[in-house]
């Protein structure tokens, strides 16, 4: 067995204690998605957890959350301890931040970090994030001119000294939303997160008999690095370009993506990207980076643990003052909806290098339903409801497999469930099904979207703070293949709405809504008659479509 001379640990050692971090983390994970108040949390999986060592590197992330989290914490825990120094910081302490440029993205995402001590020295620290349903200002819609109409900023400050809780911060929280009782619950539940986090890893350190995660956090950089570099060293070396269109919020928006592969790593640079929004779809740099590199790992490393050494090899630039970098006060509401484009524009560039392992154009961005309103007709003196009840559309087809329905990728969050959400809210789901033939055609199809019907329950009208895309772009096919269905959305009577911004659904109406669905690869005439008769039967293609599509029915 192989000794490593300054901590005594074995490689077998350090093997196991990198596994047991991971396992750690999602403890700590799953702690969060429990004792969240927002459904989108706990039902949901809107979330990240993760733990870094003292330098700042992230070592470990949780299998459950969201990339756009994940990876934009990986930055933030660098800004925590630039204002809070390591040799400051006490047994008990944690600190809180919602600013979007150093946190994950926008308003909406609280950060709280807690530094870990073992035996009265700081030893690690523990970070995670969860998206609160409502933090004041005009809502969680894409309408807002500037961020300070977006909600309650919160700077870098401390949420708990030494165990006592910050109340002044905690009375300002509470009184700065629409849902008091759960921005409050979901605080405490961050918080409490971290703790059991510190609490395994003491545990762990114990076992194993270690005083510090030096050496662990060495292995793992290093050991995470070296693989990555293995895998772009199999890839040509060159410079390939890309780029998208998609709706914006009042003029379509470009993302041009320039991505260079070289001996020392990945670099994407968006240079060529649109300008800045004057309404709430902008992306911070850090979100930007967040979900390229999550793109880049998917399809260069997909089987390498995500950590500080892993995507150390993968870099990202984009203008200031692009959408992809805006800057403070820039309103970043509905910053998800650029952002979780960039995979697929990403992939475009990668497409034409390595094509057997990149989907086509998929939805990308959710298509949450941000719906407000009263609890009961003629209420007063209460603050109502306000849920995003979260949906996914199709993912693009693969090489050779059809594309996913109703799936939220790049995010991973889940689809609220009907029954949650008519729980939590006066509304009534009529219908929630797969949209058939939504999916693109192709030798492979695209992954189909989803048709969702919404009424009130009670005597009075309810908003839509509608954030959606790929209405006027839908999703492109690929070498042959069909487009995806494009998006809709509208009022049962008939009346079409915009895919963005704040719009009431009348009382006597229904808000209809089709996610669009994934693109196709491949000429739709070489798909397998078994595969058509298997789409005709499950209800995916229509038997009329598949005759005018594929030229026959199976």
């Amino acid at each position: 067995m192989t000794m490593n001379e300054s901590s005594g640990a074995s490689l077998i050692d350090l093997q196991i204690m990198w596994h047991r971090l991971i396992a750690v983390v999602e403890e700590q994970a799953q702690v969060l998605l429990r004792t969240a108040f927002s459904p989108i949390v706990r039902e949901c999986g809107d979330l990240s957890a993760g733990v870094f060592d003292l330098k700042g590197r992230m070592l470990a992330q949780a299998v459950t959350g969201t990339p756009g989290h994940v990876n934009s914490m990986a930055e933030s825990v660098k800004h925590f301890i630039a204002h809070f120094p390591i040799a400051t910081m006490k047994p008990g302490d944690a600190y809180i931040t919602n600013d979007p440029w150093m946190g994950t993205g926008h308003l909406n995402d609280f950060v709280v970090t807690t530094p870990c001590f073992k035996d009265g020295k700081a030893v690690a620290l523990f970070s995670c994030t969860s998206h609160l349903m409502d933090i004041g200002g005009i809502g969680f819609g894409p309408d807002a001119t500037d961020v300070f109409m977006e909600g309650l900023y919160i700077p870098m400050l401390k949420l708990i000294d030494q165990g006592v809780v910050n109340e002044t911060l905690m009375a300002m929280i509470r009184s700065n939303t629409r849902l008091p009782i759960d921005t409050e619950g979901d605080t405490y539940s961050l918080a409490g997160c971290n703790d059991v986090g510190c609490q395994r890893l003491v545990e762990m350190m114990r076992e194993f008999e270690i005083s510090s995660l030096d050496t662990l956090g060495d292995f793992i950089c290093d050991r995470s690095r070296e693989a990555v570099l293995a895998e772009i060293a199999k890839l040509p070396k060159g410079v390939w370009r890309n780029s998208m269109v998609v709706d914006g919020y009042d003029a379509p928006v470009t993302l041009a993506a320039t991505l260079t592969i070289s001996e020392r790593g990945i670099h994407v640079d968006f240079d060529g990207t649109t300008g800045a929004s004057k309404f709430g779809i902008n992306v911070p740099l850090s979100y930007t980076t967040a979900y390229t590199v999550f793109g880049l790992g998917c399809v260069v490393a997909s089987q390498i643990p995500n950590n500080a050494g892993s995507l150390s090899l993968l870099t990202v630039a984009a203008p200031e003052g692009s959408i992809l970098n805006a800057p403070k006060p820039a309103p970043v509401a509905s910053r998800h909806v650029i952002g979780q484009m960039l995979p697929d524009v990403v992939f475009g560039c990668l497409r034409q290098i390595i094509p057997e392992r990149v989907p086509a154009e998929g939805t990308s961005c959710l298509w949450n339903l941000n719906v407000r309103g009263q609890t009961r007709s003629g209420a007063g003196g209460n603050y109502g409801f306000s849920m995003a009840v979260t949906s996914n559309g199709g993912t693009g087809a693969r090489f050779v497999k059809d594309g996913l329905s109703a799936t939220a990728y790049p995010s991973g969050v889940r689809g609220t469930p009907v029954e949650i959400a008519e729980t939590q809210t006066p509304l009534i789901f009529w219908r929630k099904e797969l949209r058939p033939d939504s999916g693109g055609a192709g030798r492979t199809r695209g992954g189909l979207g989803q048709i969702i019907e919404v009424g009130s329950g009670v005597d009075a009208p309810f908003d839509i703070l509608a954030a959606f895309d790929r209405i006027d772009h839908p999703p492109r096919g690929r070498d042959g293949g069909r487009d995806g269905e494009a998006g809709y959305v509208g009022l049962k009577s008939g009346q079409k709405l915009r895919g963005k911004g704040f719009q009431t659904v009348p009382p006597d109406d229904r808000l209809v809504v089709m996610t669009p669905g994934g693109a196709g690869i491949g000429d739709p005439g070489e798909r397998a008659p078994e595969s058509v008769r298997d789409d005709i039967e499950s209800g995916l293609v229509s038997s009329e479509n598949a005759v005018v599509v594929y030229g026959f029915a199976g």
